[in-house]
Formats: C-alpha cells, structure tokens, sequence
C-alpha cells in the first residue's frame, strides 16, 4: 500500500522534470536549424509554454497537500530523471528526444496515478491522467513528424 510521502515524492519529481525541460525546450528553440525551422521553432515555443504551466500547478498542488516543491535548478536537477543537453543536435534528434523524454514522464505519470488511487487523491490522480493524455498527443504528433 502506498502513503502519500511517496506521492509527494513522484509529485515533485515531475517538477523537477519539467523544470529541466523548460529550460532544454528554450535549448531547442534557440538552436533548431534547417528546413523545419519555422515549425519546431514555434513547437519548441508551445512546449516551454506548456512546461511552466506544468511546473506551477504541480508545484501548487504540492504545497495545497503539505508537500514541498523543488524550487532552484541545483534541485531540480538532482531530482530530476530528464537530462539536460548541452549539445546542439539535429532538428530530428532534438524531436526524438523529446519523444524520449515524454515516454520517460507518461511511466512516472502511470505510477503516479497509481499511487493516488491508493491514497485516495483524486485530484493529484486526475492532474496526471490529463498530462499523460497530452504527452501521448504529443509523441503521437512528433512521432508522426519524423515519419
């Protein structure tokens, strides 16, 4: 049976997450090259977007649930399961990294519903199936980009 400190535990690991990625996903937007420019320059854009809007309702959440969320970037990164890439690689790596990355995020997703049907949080549960359902939207858009 699961307690709520390991909630909290994947809880803020998904901070940590997508606090790495808010900034890999800037990495990404500021060095895209080539004939997709344009659209992965505007994706790379939405996903930042979207990654702190993540960050600021799990971290709320936290702390609505007496948790305490990872707040500085030494933090994050020692939580954090998603690696940042300090190389500029090609458009099409930076995609399939993504995709690597978001599968990564829907396993922790998955345990985190999970945990939450054992605790009884409903919500926090809820927060989770709607992100995994974006994410498989997403590796489905991107997987489809690649071709």
């Amino acid at each position: 049976m699961a307690n709520v400190s390991q909630l909290l535990d994947v809880l803020n690991k998904q901070v940590a997450n997508w606090t790495v990625l808010y900034t890999k996903f800037h990495h990404f937007h500021w060095y895209v090259k080539g004939h997709h420019f344009f659209n992965l320059h505007e994706k790379f854009e939405e996903l930042y977007n979207k990654a702190d809007t993540v960050i600021d309702e799990f971290a709320e959440r936290l702390l609505a649930i007496n948790g305490k969320p990872v707040s500085t970037l030494k933090g994050s990164l020692e939580l954090a399961s998603i690696k940042e890439d300090a190389t500029i690689p090609s458009a099409d790596e930076m995609v399939k990294s993504v995709i690597n990355d978001f599968n990564m995020l829907i396993g922790d997703l998955k345990e985190g519903i999970s945990l939450a049907d054992q605790v009884g949080d409903e919500v926090t549960g809820d927060m989770f199936i709607s992100l995994q359902e974006d994410l498989e939207k997403n590796v489905w858009m991107l997987n489809a980009y690649l071709g």
